[in-house]
């Protein structure tokens, strides 16, 4: 049972009759008693009048996935099974991060009915949001009191990555089309896979000309090329210790997971195989051999439930799970931190076990607070923090130097700059051949 806010005046309202019949000669001890067991009997009947609350049945529908910070409605049916019309109040027990409204919705539903409530979500955390029960509380006729029961009825939400970089992907995929070959203009340099023949036209490279097609033709046929398809790219996202950093308004790994997708978005329709791989101590999330309009939801599937851990990254077994990805050449891509040599050591030393891949790639998503700190001098705390910022861009430059000693490329960059710049990165390698 439980009672309500009316309650308390009620109580107080018995000032009235200790004051009056005190003034008559009754003992104002007996008239306070007598007040509290009246209010106790308002009580009792409030509540066996009050309809059942267990005399219900709750269903639930709920959307399978959401995109984070994206609203999103579930819904409640309640249908009273009782003799009674059922007043009171209603509580999903959503968990916090799902953004349910913190305030009970009112119901009333007469017997053999059914009501649907409408319950607003605004996801703020990734990964799998549950609410295992719902509570019903049944007022009774006075408002003084009534019933409650809690109902296991489990909704699950699977709150996927925001994929914000999304907004970059119809200017990459534009210089993709262009890379590909739907333009009118295409010579050597674009591709080293051949597309067709077309006539020569002035300027074009001559080295490109077909003399074979030439000869048959009877006039000059230059071959086309495109870049190289059904090529490899492995993404490998670092989810130990570092990826928890806070950078901006969200960690390292979700910027990591933000140039994933865009990343793999783009390489899908260029036509090359994408592998993912999210590891620290263990493999967190894998997809491998899905391509097409099944890669995208794969990818955010598998990425959804994936937090950072507070343990140091296995590099070396990090880089034998690629292996076992592809054996062909590959385009690695590793997002992971280039902030601390110490931290990079691990890192660094398993560079070695990577170097069957074309092109290895390390991004980085770094704080730009950092570049501001580093310029103030107002006061002498001021001073000593642009001395600890210096050291420590100092030291990722430490860490970006031995990347490219190693044989791969470091990029390094905001939240927001991160993703369209590997983006980038992979369309020069397009254009070079490299990939």
């Amino acid at each position: 049972m439980f009672v309500t806010a009316l309650l308390a005046p009620l109580v107080a309202l018995g000032i009235v009759p200790i004051v009056l019949l005190s003034a008559l000669g009754y003992p104002a001890w007996a008239v306070f008693g007598a007040w509290l067991l009246l209010c106790a009997l308002l009580v009792g009947l409030d509540v066996a009048l009050a309809a059942s609350p267990r005399a219900v049945v709750i269903t639930r529908q709920v959307p399978s996935r959401a995109r984070l910070g994206e609203p999103v409605v579930a819904s409640i049916a309640v249908q009273n099974t009782g003799t009674r019309t059922l007043r009171g109040w209603l509580r999903d027990a959503w968990q916090p991060t799902a953004g349910a409204p913190l305030e009970r919705e009112r119901i009333s539903i007469p017997a053999g009915e059914r009501r649907r409530l409408q319950i607003p979500l605004l996801p703020r955390r990734r990964g799998e949001l549950v609410s295992d029960f719902a509570v019903i509380r049944s007022r009774g006729p006075l408002g003084l009191a009534g019933r409650q029961a809690g109902h296991d009825v489990r909704g699950a939400l699977r709150v996927l990555p925001a994929f914000t970089s999304r907004k970059h992907l119809p200017s990459r995929l534009a210089r993709l089309r262009e890379l590909d070959g739907n333009t009118s203009i295409q010579v050597r340099g674009q591709g080293t896979e051949f597309d067709s023949l077309r006539e020569y036209v002035r300027g074009d490279d001559i080295r490109s000309i077909d003399w074979r097609a030439t000869a048959r033709a009877g006039t000059t046929m230059l071959r086309t090329w495109r870049p190289e398809r059904d090529r490899h790219v492995v993404i490998l996202i670092d989810t130990g210790r570092t990826a928890a950093a806070r950078v901006g308004d969200s960690t390292r790994l979700d910027a990591s997971l933000e140039a994933a997708l865009l990343l793999a978005a783009l390489a899908s329709r260029a036509g090359d195989h994408v592998h993912l791989l999210m590891y620290d101590r263990a493999a967190r999330a894998r997809v491998t051999g899905v391509d097409g309009a099944g890669l995208l939801p794969a990818l955010t599937d598998a990425m959804a439930p994936v937090h950072a851990r507070l343990v140091d990254t296995d590099w070396a077994g990090a880089f034998a799970s690629v292996r076992t990805m592809t054996t062909r050449p590959s385009l690695i891509v590793v997002l992971t931190a280039q902030d601390a040599a110490e931290s990079a050591r691990g890192f660094l030393g398993a560079f070695p076990d990577a170097s069957r891949a074309t092109t290895l790639l390390v991004g980085s998503a770094t704080d730009d607070s950092i570049m501001q700190v580093a310029r103030r001098r107002d006061s002498r705390i001021d001073v000593y923090l642009a001395a600890a910022a210096e050291q420590t861009m100092r030291d990722a430059q430490v860490v970006a130097d031995a990347v490219r000693r190693a044989g791969g490329e470091a990029i390094a960059a905001d939240p927001e700059a991160l993703p369209p710049r590997i983006a980038d990165r992979y369309l020069e390698l397009k254009a070079a051949g490299r990939l």
